[in-house]
């Protein structure tokens, strides 16, 4: 069964939140690609819709759009998501991730596309006041 991180960035106050998806709420994600839309009640966001913008396996491997699939692929970039160059002209073969979620995926990057009747603040917050009676 697959865990994972879950960041999720809201675009109108520049706040990101992180946030353990475990079971259940984990195989949401599993087998969703970069673009796709899912419900946010499975990181704690009730009432509202997330988009998936990328993320990493478990080596720190990034996420790319333009390679189909959940598997490693070893690829030749001038530049964007795993590739940072140096100067004009610079390419570099990189051993990426696909963009569908998978087994090895880790970390999940999302945004927020639709909000819900809550502020984020309130749903996060009382989640972390509830793990905290857990402990």
């Amino acid at each position: 069964m697959a865990d994972f991180t879950v960041v999720v960035a809201d675009p109108e106050d520049g706040a990101a939140y992180q946030r353990a998806v475990e079971g259940q709420d984990a195989n949401r994600f599993v087998g969703r690609s970069i673009g796709d839309e899912v419900d946010g009640s499975a990181v704690g966001l009730d009432g509202y819709t997330v988009e998936l913008t990328g993320g990493s396996d478990t080596a720190g491997r990034p996420m790319r759009e333009d390679i189909a699939g959940p598997a490693l692929n070893a690829v030749l970039l001038s530049g964007g998501t795993g590739f940072n160059p140096t100067r004009d002209g610079e390419r570099k073969r990189v051993t990426v991730r696909g963009r569908e979620v998978g087994e090895e995926t880790r970390q999940i990057n999302a945004t927020i596309t639709a909000r819900g009747d809550q502020s984020v603040d309130e749903l996060f917050g009382e989640d972390e006041g509830e793990n905290e009676d857990d402990e």
